[in-house]
C-alpha cells in the first residue's frame, strides 16, 4: 500500500466539497485553523456553491476534486464535510495524476467512498474529523490527531474496555469507515477486500434492523469471515421501531461476528461524535484487546512485538 509523503511546514492543503452543503462560516473557521498548523490553504472555486442539498452540482463538485487531484502544488486534500454525494462522482474521477504524484486525502463519512476507492487502487488515506465541523466541536483530540497525522507524529490510541470485547493481540491493515457506505460499495470498483485485515466500523442515525441488515449483508458477502481484527467506533443517534429489535448496536455487531476468533474492540474514539481520532486506512497498525482495555498502535520497525 502506497503511502504519500507526511507535509511539511509551507505545504499546500486543498479543502474541498465532494457531498453535502453547508453554510460558509461553518468552513472558514475551520480553515483558519488549518491555516494554524503552518500550511497554505487553497479551497475549490466552487466549494460554496448549493445545488440543492449538494455542494454544488455533480460537475462543479467533480471539477474540484480532479483539479487538487492532479494539482502537484497540493500535497494533501481534506474533505469539507460528509453527507451524500461523493459516490455520485466518483466513477468520473482520474486518478492518473494522483498516482504519479500522490497526496494524502483526508475525511470521514460519506468520503469513504473516496478513501476506499483509494485503497482499492494502492493507496493510504486519513480517515478524520472534517473542517466543516472544526468549529463547532473545538474537540481538540480530533483536530490535534488530523494534524499529528498530516505531518506524520502517529500516537497510539488507548480506549476503554467494553463487555462485549474479544481479546487478542494482532498486526494488519486498518480498512473500513461508515457502515451503510461500505455495503453500498460491495460489488462495485470501489470495494475493498478486509481478508487478513484489520476492520474498522462507524455509523450514524440508522435504525437498529438496518444495523442487523448491513452487518448480514457484509457476512453474506465474505467481509467478516477472514478478518485479523474487528474495531468498532462510534454508533450514533440509533433509533428503533415501536416493538423493538431486543439488541443495541454493538450487540448486533458482536453477534455478526461471534462465531470467529478473532479480537474485537468497542469504544474506538472515531465515527459521528466530536472525538472522532484520525488514523491512516491502508497502513499497518497493531491491535492490542485485553481485559483492560484496546491499544492501536501504527506499526513501524520498532514495535513489531508490542504488547501492552
Amino acid at each position: 500500500m502506497k503511502k504519500p509523503d507526511f507535509l511539511k511546514v509551507g505545504d499546500v492543503v486543498g479543502v474541498v466539497a465532494t457531498a453535502k452543503n453547508f453554510l460558509p462560516e461553518e468552513l472558514n473557521a475551520g480553515i483558519e485553523i488549518i491555516k494554524s498548523w503552518g500550511v497554505k490553504v487553497k479551497v475549490g472555486k466552487n466549494c460554496y456553491n448549493h445545488f440543492h442539498q449538494f455542494a454544488g452540482t455533480d460537475e462543479a463538485r467533480f471539477s474540484d476534486l480532479q483539479e487538487f487531484l492532479d494539482d502537484k502544488e497540493v500535497k494533501a486534500i481534506i474533505c469539507a464535510r460528509g453527507g451524500y454525494g461523493t459516490s455520485r462522482i466518483i466513477d468520473d474521477i482520474s486518478f492518473s495524476g494522483f498516482e504519479a504524484h500522490s497526496k494524502w486525502v483526508a475525511g470521514f463519512s460519506d468520503v469513504t467512498v473516496l478513501l476506499t476507492h483509494l485503497n482499492s487502487i494502492g493507496f493510504q488515506s486519513i480517515h478524520s474529523s472534517m473542517p466543516v465541523v472544526f468549529g463547532k466541536n473545538h474537540n481538540r483530540h480530533s483536530i490535534q490527531t488530523l494534524r499529528d497525522t498530516l505531518f506524520g507524529k502517529l500516537n497510539p490510541f488507548q480506549f476503554p474496555y467494553h463487555k462485549l470485547n474479544r481479546t487478542g493481540n494482532i498486526e494488519g491493515q486498518i480498512v473500513g469507515g461508515n457502515l451503510s457506505i461500505l455495503v453500498s460499495l460491495i460489488g462495485t470498483s470501489s470495494d475493498i477486500s478486509t481478508e487478513d485485515k484489520i476492520l474498522f466500523l462507524e455509523d450514524v442515525g440508522e435504525n437498529l434492523y438496518r444495523i442487523d441488515r448491513m452487518m448480514i449483508q457484509l457476512k453474506r458477502a465474505g467481509k467478516l469471515n477472514k478478518l485479523k481484527g474487528l474495531i468498532v467506533g462510534h454508533f450514533s443517534d440509533m433509533s428503533d421501531n415501536t416493538v423493538p429489535f431486543g439488541k443495541s448496536a454493538f450487540e448486533i455487531i458482536a453477534d455478526s461476528v461471534k462465531e470467529y476468533t478473532y479480537p474485537v474492540g468497542f469504544n474506538f474514539p472515531a465515527g459521528h461524535e466530536a472525538d472522532n481520532r484520525a488514523f491512516i486506512l491502508g497502513a499497518k497498525y497493531i491491535l492490542n484487546v485485553n481485559s483492560k482495555e484496546s491499544v492501536v498502535v501504527y506499526c513501524t520497525t520498532d514495535n513489531l512485538n508490542y504488547s501492552s
